[in-house]
């Protein structure tokens, strides 16, 4: 059974308020006036509190994790991608050698964590749908989500983020790594349209490669764009649904586990 926590979101989302501040940069100023310029210098301001919070509660998030030898994933793609498969299929594989937990985030329904669940792992739920909905998850509903696990009996926490390939590449929560999930039914140009996801992630995902036979889709292309923005980044080909390269994804990542409980 997941546990459900619901978070308010904060009245404007990074970015929002990023939107707005680049439209009060290029809307011409009042003639005679600086009260524009005033408001602008406030806004920047509150943009610039913001991020400052999140990299405060990041910092915090990422010391309870290393004094607890905890790995943390965060795990990206957009909606669609096979991304709650993959990790179904990960969470059989990996436990109960590597003991695991997960907090998924979305902004409406406990569905992907009722799936999650099934692998015994104990999940914890995060909705955003209150105000609105953020369309990332941030290190303050992490902090405030963690509390719902014993982190003394967790190998692996997996953070799986709300879809979308823009809003979480721009959130630290407190990770060890990120990994984006590409599916090749999105088309190969995808880590150069949404460069900042691909180019802060530490390994990537192309998934349903199962589906190649029956698409007109160059995975070669994918992967040098990845490659364009991330040069030398990790690419596993695999398919969530017959498991076709997880092997080569599952000793990454069990590598990186292993990596930090002896540093």
């Amino acid at each position: 059974m997941s546990e459900l926590l619901d978070f308010p979101s904060q009245k404007r989302s990074h970015r929002e308020h990023s939107d707005k501040d680049s439209r009060a940069h290029h809307e011409p100023r009042p003639a005679g006036g600086t009260d524009n310029r005033r408001k602008v210098s406030r806004e920047i301001k509150v943009v610039r509190r913001v991020l400052d919070a999140n990299d405060e509660m990041a910092r915090r998030n990422r010391k309870l994790f290393a004094d607890s030898g905890i790995f943390v994933l965060n795990m990206m793609s957009s909606p669609g991608s096979g991304k709650t498969t993959t990790l179904e299929k990960t969470l059989v594989r990996i436990l109960p050698e590597i003991q695991s937990a997960v907090i998924v985030g979305d902004i409406c329904t406990t569905h992907d964590a009722d799936r999650l669940a099934k692998s015994g792992a104990p999940v914890v739920q995060v909705n955003t749908d209150v105000f609105g909905g953020d369309c990332h998850l941030s290190a303050g509903m992490i902090e405030k989500a963690v509390a719902g696990v014993q982190l003394e009996s967790v190998d692996l926490l997996i953070v799986e983020n709300i879809g979308n390939l823009v809003c979480p590449a721009e959130f630290d929560i407190g990770e060890d790594a990120r990994v984006v999930v590409l599916s090749v039914t999105e088309g190969e140009d995808k880590p150069v349209k949404y460069p900042l996801m691909f180019r802060e992630c530490d390994a990537a995902l192309l998934n349903k490669i199962d589906l190649l036979p029956h698409l007109d889709y160059d995975r070669q292309a994918a992967v040098n764009f990845i490659h364009q923005v991330h040069p030398g980044m990790p690419v596993f080909e695999i398919s969530a649904k017959t498991e076709e390269g997880f092997d080569a994804w599952l000793d990454w990542l069990t590598t990186a586990i292993r990596r930090k409980r002896n540093d």
